[in-house]
């Protein structure tokens, strides 16, 4: 793909751009990482993200939380299974739908999400503030419009959340944990 001159004065690189965002990926994982050192003896990082859209849906069903996360129910229930045991997650009747089960976080659960979370909130606020102001706000307008670009719904404002932010999904890739 040929360069092409941009308005700021340097090329427009595909390459370049993969690159960066590669290398900023490897920082964000090494984060969200070293932030599950609160739970990591007892969940996995797939495990994490059930947790995670648990935390965001509520009361779920199955087969829609493996729809979230993207597996098969079985590798969804295998992983479930796991958090129970860990009592970080439970099963109920459906009140609506007595046939049926939903599952949700214990407050365990919910506590282990606000830690890991708040863990990740501090590490990556002490890298942007290494970051000059002019950085911070050109950084925010290249993530928000990387994020737009990849469909992604934005993160509520962090003040107004309980105990982070809903919307948020770790980007880590789903599996049986």
């Amino acid at each position: 793909m040929p360069e092409r001159e941009n308005p700021v004065g340097g090329t427009d690189d595909v390459e370049a751009v993969a690159r960066a965002v590669l290398t900023a990926s490897r920082l964000l994982v090494a984060v969200s990482a070293r932030s599950l050192a609160v739970v990591e003896e007892r969940v996995t990082l797939p495990q994490f993200r059930m947790l995670v859209v648990l935390s965001m849906h509520g009361a779920t069903k199955l087969v829609t939380l493996a729809e979230q996360l993207q597996v098969a129910p079985s590798t969804a229930m295998r992983m479930l299974d796991r958090l129970i045991a860990a009592g970080l997650a439970d099963r109920r009747t459906n009140p609506d739908s007595r046939r049926e089960t939903v599952l949700q976080l214990t407050e365990e659960g919910r506590r282990a999400v606000a830690d890991v979370m708040a863990r990740r909130r501090a590490e990556i606020s002490v890298i942007v503030e290494r970051l000059s102001p002019e950085q911070r706000v050109s950084l925010i307008e290249a993530l928000n419009a990387f994020s737009e670009a990849g469909a992604e719904a934005p993160v509520p404002d962090l003040a107004d959340t309980e105990p982070f932010p809903l919307g948020w999904v770790d980007a880590a890739p789903a599996g049986d944990g």
